[in-house]
């Protein structure tokens, strides 16, 4: 009975010294998981209005766009049109990553705590804490960006572009001079695709400039005023390998297409 009482204490007195021990490095971990966390959370709400595209573009910047993309064409037989996407795809595994995060943060501050807490109140505060991070990544699109490899939104910027230009019957232009001007916000990312006319005249090169025209407005939030410009040089482009002819007329609407995704 004396063995079993020893050895029992030792355990105890064990135990408490390795509790002590590790609670400094759990707080850490706690305090610097959670700060971050919050940092991001925090900055996400603080841009939610650019990721939406009735904000970025309003129908008065649309109409401008629209204005500017008829001036472009009465000096051109192409065709241009722009795309404004809310976002090219949902990356739910973002969301994922984020829950798993905030569980994470969860389980540290839980264990840091110098309280004692029962296995199952550890997995319930798990289960709460990483849905609120999936909730909060779901619906706060600066914060799932964080979450997504930089390749991942390019190639889904591109795949969507692709997409856009058969959908809205670029292809179909009688000169193959269908250019798309295609921008997704989420991504941050500008694609221009020209029909086999123009890709044959007009080196990819050309439209490199509209990224950084594009996007540096978008940032401070006159994404209209970038689209007006970029416009007006892909128009100057077009004008020099594609002048407008006598008996041109339009084939596609001179509108802009915004949608969320």
């Amino acid at each position: 009975m004396g063995l079993e009482a020893a050895a029992t204490q030792a355990t105890a007195d064990w135990s408490e010294q390795y509790s002590t021990a590790a609670a400094w490095w759990v707080w850490a971990l706690a305090i610097a998981l959670t700060s971050a966390l919050a940092l991001l959370v925090v900055r996400a709400m603080l841009t939610h209005r650019q990721y939406k595209v009735r904000f970025a573009l309003p129908e008065e910047g649309r109409r401008r766009v629209e204005e500017a993309v008829a001036a472009a064409e009465r000096r051109t037989v192409g065709e241009i049109l722009p795309v404004v996407l809310g976002r090219s795809d949902r990356y739910p595994a973002a969301n994922l990553v984020c829950g798993i995060l905030f569980a994470i943060a969860g389980f540290l501050i839980a264990w840091a705590i110098p309280v004692r807490v029962e296995p199952l109140a550890y997995l319930m505060v798990q289960l709460g804490s990483g849905f609120l991070g999936w909730m909060l990544c779901r619906s706060l699109p600066e914060l799932r960006r964080r979450f997504v490899p930089p390749w991942q939104l390019s190639a889904m910027a591109e795949e969507t572009a692709a997409h856009e230009f058969f959908r809205q019957n670029l292809h179909n232009t009688r000169e193959r001079t269908g250019v798309l001007l295609f921008v997704s916000l989420f991504e941050r990312r500008v694609v221009v695709l020209g029909d086999e006319g123009i890709a044959s005249q007009v080196n990819d090169k050309a439209w490199k400039e509209l990224n950084a025209v594009i996007l540096e407005a978008a940032a401070r939030g006159a994404l209209a005023e970038g689209l007006c410009a970029a416009v007006e040089r892909m128009g100057a482009v077009l004008a020099e390998h594609f002048p407008w002819q006598e008996g041109d007329r339009d084939e596609l609407p001179n509108h802009v297409v915004v949608r969320a995704e």
